[in-house]
């Protein structure tokens, strides 16, 4: 009895410590998420990223020659700035990791979402994430911009056997952009937020979630970033559609998630890149659960001071 009591004081005061290293942990991602973002603000601020500066010459060059889209290229070409819907999407993330953490889960998923965060302000992931917006606008010029970062639509629409869902096929499925919506017969469609509601003027055809999941094209979003720029709730919002879609279509010859299969599309990407489109799924644990007393463990801490000491 003496020695099972001994056993449990012990298991107990581990627990402890293990929890008293995660929350130091985190607490130490939570400043290195602060201070990167900090720094890709200053980033956007400067031109720094090349994508960013090419996003704003398309607007400017498009606009000239199409004037009617001037409001949309507007919005489109804010991503370049600290005003775009991604920048201020990872800010929205710290604000909540920062002051309700509890919001995310336990302690694993509050760690994963630090992860998450410190990847997704690496320049150069970023400055990758811009080529959805980009390549929306050099498709909007009927070829006279050319894609970044990725084949020409021709190519990827025949390389992925997708369907053309028209004029910013791109952003479809980032909430960012826009959310998908259930009509009362259960059937759910892409619904752009006011901001970008021109383009339902330019592809009147409204784009349905069964048949998009089963024929969409590539795009940066949907193929690389989707795990470190969607946040913890939206992840769990898409899941929670993925599912009541494939019950709805459990005896019409089933259903896939969107994202059960990467498509092809991406000529050119960053190392960060690469490794994001390596990385663990939403359903992971952080880098610290997986080997605590491992390398691993100690890499996690090396890249928060890699972090730090990133210039501009």
């Amino acid at each position: 009895m003496k020695a099972k009591m001994l056993f449990i004081l012990g298991l107990s005061f581990l627990l402890i410590a293990c929890g008293d290293e995660r929350s130091e942990q985190l607490q130490a991602n939570t400043r290195t998420a602060e201070y990167l973002t900090t720094n890709l603000g200053e980033n956007l601020d400067t031109k720094a990223l090349g994508n960013a500066a090419i996003l704003s010459e398309y607007a400017r060059l498009l606009g000239q020659d199409k004037p009617q889209l001037k409001p949309l290229l507007t919005q489109l070409s804010r991503d370049a700035t600290r005003q775009g819907p991604m920048y201020q999407g990872l800010l929205q993330r710290l604000k909540t990791l920062k002051e309700q953490p509890q919001v995310l889960g336990d302690i694993e998923a509050q760690l994963f979402e630090s992860e998450n965060l410190i990847a997704a302000s690496d320049p150069a992931l970023f400055n990758d994430a811009l080529s959805d917006p980009i390549n929306v606008i050099a498709d909007l010029s009927d070829g006279e911009l050319a894609r970044v970062n990725a084949i020409s639509k021709q190519q990827s629409l025949q390389a992925n056997a997708a369907a053309d869902n028209g004029a910013g096929s791109q952003l479809v499925g980032n909430p960012g952009y826009g959310q998908w919506q259930t009509n009362s017969g259960g059937t759910s469609f892409w619904q752009w937020y006011g901001m970008y509601s021109m383009f339902s003027a330019l592809s009147p055809n409204r784009t349905r979630y069964d048949s998009w999941s089963s024929r969409r094209d590539y795009s940066y979003y949907n193929d690389v970033g989707r795990n470190r720029y969607t946040s913890p709730q939206q992840a769990k919002s898409q899941d929670n559609l993925a599912a009541r879609t494939k019950k709805q279509f459990a005896s019409k010859g089933g259903f896939r998630s969107p994202y059960a299969k990467s498509k092809t599309g991406a000529s050119r990407m960053s190392t960060s890149s690469r490794q994001a489109q390596q990385a663990t799924s939403f359903a992971g644990k952080s880098s610290y659960s997986k080997a605590k007393s491992s390398s691993s463990f100690r890499n996690s801490k090396t890249t928060t001071s890699r972090g730090i000491s990133r210039g501009k």
